[in-house]
């Protein structure tokens, strides 16, 4: 996959102007802060210059990589070649109905920490177990993420995706598709957006990206249905209070991606790594965390390659002491070694 960055900045820059960035560090789009730069890196606000964007990468064949706030994903020290779009789509409105509950639609880029804030002080729950969880709704979705015996599944109604999965063949402009709750094929951390971005593991242990798409991921969410519900501003305000509090005694204060594994049945990822004698292992700057074993933290100047290094190893001597195959919840983006097409 090819891609001249010097015929594609001009016309991104007739159609986008000042927001196309050259070489643009991912590492500080991402809450690891780690990765190397984007050819072309850009912040897409508007539903139609989503759908221009990906209609100009079907025409002139260029690779896009679509993201959130990169709060799941680990980028490579070698960047990411083509354009690097992070969906920002932010508004969002809340419609009451006659039964007592609202629907909320919001853009994928609206941030669940700050919605909550507007919520509570209206009085609408159904989102309140996740002040902890640092990404968008967008990114939820993906994950269908979850936090305190809650998951965003159990609220979602539908979703409005960007389909551009026949742009990968043919220059076409790509259609709005929703997905209602039942085709969404939602699970523990797991919805019909993650079925292509798994990251295998090869025979030494390590981690292995996903192939990449022209356009990457094919479906892009645009815009979630929430369903809401009646509940008191001030019973709201010492919940979403008292999962934070949770969240800053039991979680490492250093950047990191969050969990970096799912839990496997009937067990937890960070209890299995730390009785594999590894909590706290350091390499180069990447640590896996003393406060939280699922947790790799960056101490200051880590590269991907301590982390990748890191996943390695907790990975395997989970599964040579244990027999338990652990699934990474983290992505991997960028220049890393791909697995094969299936």
């Amino acid at each position: 996959m090819t891609f001249d960055i010097d015929t594609a900045l001009p016309i991104l820059q007739e159609r986008f102007g000042e927001r196309i960035r050259r070489n643009e560090l991912l590492s500080r789009h991402c809450t690891f802060g780690v990765g190397g730069p984007a050819d072309i890196w850009m912040k897409v606000e508007k539903r139609q210059d989503l759908i221009d964007l990906v209609t100009l990468c079907s025409k002139h064949r260029w690779p896009i990589l679509f993201t959130g706030n990169g709060t799941n994903v680990l980028y490579a020290d070698a960047g990411v070649r083509g354009i690097v779009a992070q969906i920002a789509l932010t508004s969002y409105t809340i419609e009451e109905q006659t039964d007592g509950t609202a629907l909320l639609q919001a853009g994928a880029g609206v941030s669940w920490p700050s919605l909550l804030n507007d919520l509570a002080a209206k009085g609408w729950g159904g989102l309140e177990f996740g002040p902890g969880i640092p990404g968008t709704l967008g990114g939820a979705v993906i994950s269908n993420a979850g936090a305190h015996k809650g998951e965003l599944g159990q609220v979602l109604e539908w979703v409005d995706v960007l389909d551009a999965r026949l742009c990968e063949e043919t220059p076409i402009e790509p259609e709005v598709v929703r997905y209602p709750h039942a085709d969404l094929a939602l699970s523990y951390r797991h919805s019909r957006f993650r079925a292509h971005r798994r990251v295998q593991f090869d025979e030494d242990g390590y981690p292995v990206a996903a192939p990449r798409r022209l356009i990457e991921p094919a479906e892009v969410i645009m815009e979630v249905g929430v369903r809401l519900h009646r509940d008191d501003p001030q019973t709201l305000k010492a919940k979403i209070s008292e999962y934070k509090h949770h969240r800053k005694v039991t979680q490492p204060p250093q950047k990191s991606a969050g969990s970096v594994f799912k839990n496997p049945p009937g067990d937890f990822s960070a209890r299995l790594i730390e009785m594999a004698g590894i909590k706290g292992l350091q390499i180069g700057k990447a640590q896996i965390s003393e406060r939280h074993a699922n947790f790799i933290v960056n101490l200051g100047g880590a590269q991907a390659a301590d982390v990748a290094a890191l996943i390695r190893e907790a990975h395997n001597r989970v599964l040579e002491q244990f027999g338990v195959n652990l699934e990474l919840e983290v992505e991997l983006r960028g220049e890393w070694k791909v697995a094969p097409l299936s």
